[in-house]
């Protein structure tokens, strides 16, 4: 039995974001890295800062088969508690993951080489990079090519910081090296065409007659708003053969209806 693709979700940790104070840009770019890969983005979640409601979305998230991507709340200031909440919603301990040691040990050398702080590591300012690296007990690092400060990968959820030029690396790399197999293995096609003197309410029959048909299909209409002709962007999106089928019926229903294809 072929198994069943595995739903992808992003969660975004941050008042910042739920205030307006920055504007999220993973979800963007996850999209385009999961198309050229033949998948797709299923859920977008935002959540404060508040460590009691991470570990809360955490906990129904490590209960799903879902592929998670989490940006924000990584780092080692007052307002980040995403690994403490990583924790709390797994039942573990927070460890100093040996190699995540390591690498932020070499971050504070690079540091010092460059003029910028010292690379004693019993300085406290080091200290206290050093949480930067306390993962859920379990954890596997993620690889971060811009400042060596790893993220984490735990029970298919990678965690990363909320700055795209780390995160977008570390989610390229864990579909790469983690996903692989995944790639391209759902092969999905969306066909869409235009339609004029048509309200949604007369064709939204035929799209329900057309997802009962075609089960593994699911159509969409968006109507235009404001200034121009009116007109909706009918469409389905499904396995190639399939759709294909659906396309047809859905075009062959319109002309019925009374909708017109041309300007």
């Amino acid at each position: 039995m072929k198994q069943e693709m595995p739903r992808i979700r992003l969660i975004l940790v941050g008042d910042e974001i739920l205030s307006g104070r920055r504007q999220d840009k993973h979800m963007a770019h996850l999209i385009q890295l999961l198309a050229e890969r033949g998948m797709q983005l299923n859920r977008v979640e935002i959540v404060s800062d508040a460590q009691d409601e991470i570990a809360a979305v955490l906990e129904r998230s490590f209960a799903t088969r879902d592929i998670v991507f989490c940006c924000g709340g990584i780092g080692a200031t007052p307002d980040d508690r995403t690994r403490q909440a990583a924790a709390q919603a797994l039942g573990v301990d927070l460890v100093l993951h040996p190699e995540a040691e390591r690498l932020i040990a070499e971050r504070c050398a690079d540091n010092e080489r460059e003029g910028r702080g010292s690379g004693d590591m019993s300085l406290p300012e080091n200290q206290q990079r050093l949480q930067m690296g306390y993962f859920p007990r379990g954890s596997d690092i993620v690889p971060n090519p811009y400042n060596k400060i790893p993220g984490f990968f735990i029970r298919d959820h990678t965690f990363m910081p909320g700055f795209p030029v780390i995160a977008w690396p570390m989610m390229e790399w864990t579909l790469d090296r983690r996903y692989s197999s995944l790639h391209h293995r759902a092969e999905r096609v969306e066909h869409s065409f235009i339609v004029f003197e048509m309200p949604e309410s007369r064709i939204t029959p035929a799209l329900e007659e057309l997802e009962r048909r075609w089960p593994g299909v699911r159509a969409f209409s968006l109507p235009s708003m404001g200034k121009g002709r009116p007109h909706i962007d009918l469409g389905v999106k499904g396995e190639p053969d399939a759709a294909a089928q659906a396309l047809n019926f859905l075009r062959e229903e319109v002309l019925r209806l009374g909708g017109e294809l041309n300007p």
